[in-house]
């Protein structure tokens, strides 16, 4: 049991004996365990060389047991790192080996997906496994997943894989097409609008992405659909770009405690900025620093970063060169 610690057969029975006794002579080993004498001194030795027993200076020489919790958990603690290390190394060569694969063979980088039970299959099974983060086209006329039946989106949220949905302004005119949105936003999907959208599409942690081959819908083809079932390539990085591109021109989808959704018709509604905000933006894309604005406008530091924090969350920016993007964008300045 103890060879993941270095040790054989047959110097665990010694190391055993040596824990159950205070001392033991190479002699009293040898007749305990049926070995002979100078296998028995040998393999003391060898355990005294691996810091598992220590010799005594009397005469004749007894050994005695270093304690487990000293000589064997940072072996233990060793031999676990050792093995951590060679998984990440096992992993990486994997990852070279299916890049390599992917390199030489289209098949592992491209899958077709005929069937709309098999393209709902994929979807779900997609979002099933993703960790992180998807990434939606949603258009109008679904093809194999109608709105509201993708309920591994609100699995996956639950586990904390961040959605980010675009929808384009005619998906709005589905039949409980808004409710379903809002039952999305409201379970924490991160939801915006444009007018148009290119094609469908739904990307997996950056790794996996599913798009139709030809169009779909009551106004594509009659057919079967097809789609293409994308691994990690440069043309998924294209449509990976792709979304974030659209994603940054598109409107914030906000929803109210009552339940309205705004911002479906591509416009961002009523003025969402106080006085205050568009005075301290002005002040913010001229470059003034926060001490500077807070100083200017007679507020507190932390009072100025709030008002900011207020206005990317808005317009859905992450920092503050988005935020400035999109107040021009919007007419806030």
């Amino acid at each position: 049991m103890l060879e993941v610690a270095g040790l054989t057969a047959v110097e665990e029975t010694v190391y055993r004996l040596l824990v159950a006794t205070a001392t033991a002579s190479a002699d009293e080993v040898a007749a305990q365990t049926g070995l002979p004498p100078g296998q028995t001194e040998g393999v003391l030795t060898s355990l005294a060389t691996k810091g598992l027993a220590s010799p005594t200076d009397s005469l004749p020489r007894q050994y005695a047991a270093t304690p487990p919790d000293v000589a064997l958990l940072p072996r233990l603690q060793r031999q676990a790192d050792s093995l951590d290390k060679a998984r990440t190394a096992v992993t990486d060569l994997l990852e070279s080996y299916r890049s390599t694969a992917r390199r030489q063979d289209a098949g592992q980088l491209i899958e077709v997906i005929t069937g709309s039970e098999a393209l709902r299959q994929n979807l779900r099974q997609m979002q099933e496994n993703a960790r992180h983060e998807m990434l939606w086209f949603c258009k109008a006329q679904y093809v194999a997943m109608p709105s509201g039946s993708n309920r591994a989106e609100y699995d996956a949220l639950a586990r904390g894989v961040r959605y980010r949905v675009l929808y384009e302004r005619a998906f709005f005119d589905d039949d409980g097409a808004i409710d379903n949105v809002v039952e999305g936003v409201q379970a924490g999907e991160m939801a915006r609008s444009v007018p148009h959208l290119p094609l469908r599409l739904a990307v997996a942690d950056r790794s996996f992405a599913i798009c139709p081959l030809v169009p779909g819908g009551p106004h594509g083809s009659p057919n079967e659909p097809t789609a293409a079932l994308l691994r990690d390539s440069s043309l998924l990085g294209a449509l990976t770009a792709l979304f974030e591109r659209y994603w940054e021109d598109a409107v914030p989808l906000h929803v109210s405690a009552s339940g309205a959704v705004s911002g479906a018709d591509g416009a961002d509604g009523a003025d969402p900025l106080s006085e205050t905000d568009r005075r301290l933006l002005s002040l913010l894309v001229a470059g003034v620093a926060d001490k500077a604005i807070a100083s200017q406008m007679g507020l507190s530091r932390r009072t100025v970063q709030r008002h900011i924090q207020h206005m990317m969350t808005l317009a859905g920016a992450a920092t503050r060169m988005q935020l400035a993007w999109q107040a021009a964008r919007r007419g806030w300045l």
